[in-house]
């Protein structure tokens, strides 16, 4: 299993599609946390992130098992393509169903005072914005990438936080601190605005 680490996207798929469950383990163990946490800031839900990201790999099983995945060496961005389309059938759903209103559903995306008078089409069109998140979390230090996710994405406290990375709550609070600065001075470094619309 080490040396199919070593192995492109594309080539475990290849493998995958032969019959090798364990070519499919890597790319998932590979990609999960980045396909949740794309999900996640978009559903700002974590049981219907869960659910979307569960579905998500299942119709990727599906593509690559009928043979229809068309190599790119961009696994990842094939994936959150799916995830996508999964949230937008989603939100439609909800829609046409008549149930989302501030008081029927419970998502904190469609119950944010800032997002109560937007449409559908604009929610979605602050998506970039939080593709733009993932990247700027993904350029910080591993240390500081590790408590903003433990923090926004595993909602664990700063005690939490400290005692599963066997530091005092202060560091942990430090590493926070400077992963904020980071990210902010990234973001004006490449003119990403942090707001949403």
């Amino acid at each position: 299993m080490n040396n199919l680490n070593l192995l492109t996207d594309d080539e475990l798929v290849k493998l995958y599609e032969t019959g090798n469950n364990n070519a499919f383990e890597i790319l998932l163990q590979r990609y999960k946390s980045k396909a949740y946490t794309y999900i996640y800031l978009i559903v700002r839900n974590r049981d219907l992130a869960e659910d979307i990201f569960q579905d998500t790999f299942i119709k990727a099983i599906s593509t690559i098992q009928q043979g229809r995945y068309q190599a790119s060496g961009k696994f990842l961005a094939w994936v959150n393509r799916i995830a996508h389309n999964l949230i937008i059938d989603h939100f439609r759903r909800l829609k046409s169903e008549n149930t989302v209103s501030v008081d029927a559903v419970d998502y904190d995306i469609l119950n944010c005072t800032k997002l109560s008078e937007k449409s559908f089409e604009d929610v979605l069109s602050n998506e970039q914005l939080l593709v733009d998140v993932v990247q700027l979390i993904d350029a910080l230090p591993l240390l500081q990438q590790n408590v903003i996710r433990m923090r926004f994405f595993e909602d664990l406290s700063f005690k939490q936080i400290a005692e599963k990375t066997g530091v005092s709550i202060n560091t942990a609070l430090g590493r926070m601190r400077y992963a904020l600065m980071n990210i902010r001075r990234i973001a004006a470094e490449n003119d990403v605005y942090l707001e949403l619309k």
